[in-house]
């Protein structure tokens, strides 16, 4: 099959890419750099073209709550538009596990608003809900810095390798759409709060904040969690790589 993946340099898009080429498919990663935007539409029509599969892993260059909004609607509605256009059978796209329990969350609305762009589109698709990555540890640390300590609520969640996110994406991508949301976690449920702990000692010498203050009321992204918050439900599909061996190898 022709395979375009919509942000396919990233993080998750550089490793699907790898992936779907080794399965024998015609895969092109288009992204700004190679002359296809999805937020102006520039490129698109030309990069789906003949294409049976579009997979979505593009991310928000801003956070801040307009700026992340105007992305994801616009990229949706463009990416939408031009897969109708072109007769793609199957629209893929990665989100965020809980994203519909978070309002508070400007980055989590816009994954909400994106997805329902898909949803309502016309076009076959399958949403993949991933939970955080191991990947962005570091990120989640930062975020929680306030006044030299790492403020983190004791919130459970289970975090994800990207090497799973990819494995995961490629399997929904090469079977049928299921028009409707599937989720994706880690295999091992841990409070934030202990992870992000265990993620710095690991890296002691290189993290310049070391101290993590736990505090029920640390905003993860603007939003307060609870133990429902971020967790996925029964029927989620569970990845293959526990956070203890990711951090060996990182």
């Amino acid at each position: 099959m022709k395979i375009v993946v919509i942000g396919g340099s990233g993080l998750i898009g550089g490793k699907l890419v790898q992936l779907l080429r080794a399965a024998g498919h015609d895969v092109v990663p288009a992204s700004p750099a190679t002359g296809v935007n999805a937020v102006t539409g520039e490129g698109l029509a030309e990069a789906l073209a003949g294409a049976q599969v579009v997979v979505d892993v593009a991310n928000s260059p801003s956070f801040e709550d307009a700026a992340v909004l105007e992305f994801f609607r616009a990229s949706a509605g463009n990416l939408v538009a031009a897969a109708r256009d072109a007769g793609v059978a199957h629209l893929v796209a990665l989100s965020v596990v809980g994203a519909d329990r978070l309002p508070d969350s400007g980055y989590l609305r816009a994954k909400v608003a994106q997805e329902a762009t898909l949803a309502n589109g016309g076009v076959p698709f399958t949403i993949v809900r991933a939970t955080q990555f191991y990947e962005f540890s570091h990120a989640i640390a930062q975020a929680g810095v306030d006044d030299g300590t790492v403020r983190m609520p004791p919130a459970l969640f289970q975090p994800v390798a990207a090497d799973d996110v990819a494995a995961t994406l490629a399997d929904v991508a090469q079977a049928a759409p299921v028009n409707r949301i599937v989720e994706l976690a880690g295999p091992d449920p841990v409070r934030m709060d202990e992870h992000i702990r265990r993620f710095l000692a690991a890296h002691e010498g290189t993290e310049p904040i070391q101290d993590v203050t736990t505090d029920p009321h640390a905003r993860y992204f603007g939003a307060e969690l609870d133990d429902t918050s971020l967790t996925p439900g029964p029927d989620a599909r569970i990845g293959a790589v526990h956070f203890v061996d990711w951090l060996a190898k990182h």
